[in-house]
C-alpha cells in the first residue's frame, strides 16, 4: 500500500491507465464529497440532484474516464453482444421491454429489433434526443418513477444502474416497476457486486462504496428487496464464454454467506477467480 498525502492506496491503477495518480485522488475526494450530499438530502431535495451532482463532478475532474475514454465502434458492439447475451433467451416478438438508465439507447434498439415495443427510460431528456426508432418510445424520470401504462412490460432491465441510486429511491423505482410490469413479467437487473468491491473510485482507497456507488449489493440482499415489493421467484444467471446460464440460487448465496465471514484482503482475491467471480457477478432476475 501507497500512501500519498492523507490517502492509503490499497489497489494500483490498471497498467494500461493514463491517468495520474494525482487526476484519480482528485476524483475521490470530489466523489465522495458529493456522494454524501447525496446520501444526506431529504427526498424532496435528493432528486433534483442527482444530474447536478454529475454535472459537477465532471466540471470538477475533466480528467474523469467518462469524458476522456475513446470507445471504438467494435468495443461498442461488443459491449452490446454481452449484453444480449443476457437478454436473448427472454426476447420474444411479443415482448414489451424497457431498459432503466438507457443513455444513448444503443442496446435498445438493438432489442427493438426483436421485440414488439421498447421504452428508453433515462434522467437525461438531451441523451434520449436522438433516438428516432418507431418501436422505441423514450421516457424522462426523475431517477424514481416509471412512467409508462401499468402492468404494460414483459421485461424490463436496468446494467450498472442501481448502485447509483440512494437505497430508499430504489426501493421506490422498484414499487414504481413493479406496478409496470405485468403477471409473469420480469425484471432483469444486472448491478456489482458489495462482496468483491467496491467498484466505483472507491476500490483505490477503501474496503467499501464511498463514491457514487451509492450502495452496492449482494444477490441475496437484492432477492430481499424484490420479494419485499411483491415479486414472487428469484432466478440469478451470469454469462460463460458468450452464452447466458442459470445458476441455482442456493449456490450463489451459500457462496456470499461464505463471503460475508472473509477479510476484506481474502474476498478482493479469491474474488477474481473465474467460478466466484461468476457466482458474484450474476445477473438477477425477478418475476411477477
Amino acid at each position: 500500500m501507497e500512501a500519498v498525502g492523507n490517502l492509503t492506496w490499497r489497489a494500483p491503477l490498471p497498467p494500461t491507465s493514463t491517468r495520474s495518480t494525482a487526476d484519480v485522488e482528485q476524483q475521490y475526494l470530489v466523489e465522495v464529497e458529493l456522494a454524501e450530499r447525496l446520501r444526506s438530502a431529504p427526498r424532496t431535495q435528493r432528486l433534483g440532484l442527482y444530474g447536478a451532482v454529475y454535472d459537477e463532478l465532471f466540471r470538477r475532474v475533466p480528467s474523469h474516464s467518462q469524458l476522456t475514454r475513446k470507445v471504438s465502434d467494435a468495443e461498442r458492439r461488443a459491449a452490446i453482444e454481452l449484453r444480449m447475451s443476457s437478454l436473448r433467451r427472454f426476447l420474444h416478438p411479443d415482448t414489451v421491454f424497457l431498459e432503466i438508465g438507457a443513455g444513448d439507447c444503443s442496446l435498445t434498439m438493438e432489442v427493438a429489433r426483436h421485440v414488439r415495443k421498447c421504452y428508453a427510460l433515462d434522467v437525461s431528456r438531451e441523451i434520449l434526443s436522438g433516438v428516432h426508432d418507431p418501436k422505441i418510445e423514450t421516457v424522462l424520470s426523475d431517477g424514481c418513477s416509471v412512467p409508462v401504462p401499468p402492468g404494460s412490460l414483459t421485461l424490463a432491465y436496468s446494467f450498472q444502474v442501481m448502485e447509483h441510486i440512494h437505497p430508499d429511491d430504489a426501493m421506490e423505482q422498484l414499487r414504481n416497476l413493479f406496478a409496470a410490469i405485468a403477471p409473469g413479467g420480469s425484471y432483469f437487473c444486472v448491478t456489482p457486486s458489495r462482496l468483491n468491491g467496491p467498484h466505483d473510485v472507491s476500490k483505490y482507497f477503501d474496503t467499501v462504496a464511498r463514491g457514487f456507488h451509492l450502495k452496492e449489493y449482494t444477490v441475496t440482499e437484492l432477492e430481499q428487496l424484490f420479494r419485499s415489493v411483491g415479486f414472487k421467484r428469484i432466478q440469478a444467471y451470469t454469462i460463460v464464454r458468450g452464452h447466458s446460464l442459470r445458476l441455482p440460487l442456493g449456490l450463489v448465496k451459500m457462496i456470499e454467506a461464505g463471503f460475508e465471514r472473509m477479510p476484506a484482503s481474502w474476498r478482493r482475491k479469491l474474488g477474481r477467480t473465474p467460478f466466484i467471480h461468476h457466482a458474484l457477478s450474476a445477473g438477477v432476475r425477478a418475476i411477477k
